[in-house]
């Protein structure tokens, strides 16, 4: 499996906010081998890009050979449809010695990973894989989902 992916990247971004909003579900992934990880961290955009675009999930690993950032990958990957019927965005650094935008602001020990919400804040950060379930789940209890969704549970 690739050590790194994106999901729903290009389109989101290349159609901009309006596709973000209309409720379909936005299916696209980009795979990269190792070899052009550093490559792709270039390619990938910037935090501020996807304010009230996108929520980002950011996992970072020291390599992308991590057993856990491979783990990590892959569950996301089973749920990917119902990621990014939630405006998820999957970004990924795994070269800690390049010491990429993400990297610099979020400031990661290892393998972790960070929830953003769509208004830009730092929704959950986690020291070891998690399900997408939990992700999904973790989504719809934020205000800004309910809000989308129009539901008043809590």
């Amino acid at each position: 499996m690739p050590p790194a992916r994106l999901i729903a990247i290009a389109i989101l971004l290349a159609a901009g906010p309006a596709a973000a909003q209309d409720g379909a579900p936005v299916q696209a992934t980009a795979t990269a081998t190792a070899q052009s990880a550093a490559a792709e961290a270039s390619e990938q955009p910037a935090l501020e890009d996807l304010l009230w675009v996108a929520r980002p999930i950011v996992v970072f690993a020291d390599t992308p050979n991590d057993p856990r950032f491979q783990q990590q990958m892959r569950m996301l990957d089973e749920r990917a449809v119902e990621l990014a019927e939630r405006d998820v965005v999957i970004l990924t650094d795994t070269d800690p010695a390049a010491k990429g935008p993400l990297r610099t602001a979020l400031r990661p020990r290892g393998f972790n990973l960070v929830l953003i919400d769509i208004d830009g804040t730092v929704a959950q950060r986690r020291p070891a894989p998690t399900t997408a379930r939990e992700l999904i789940n973790l989504i719809d209890r934020m205000p800004s989902r309910r809000q989308e969704t129009g539901s008043r549970r809590q």
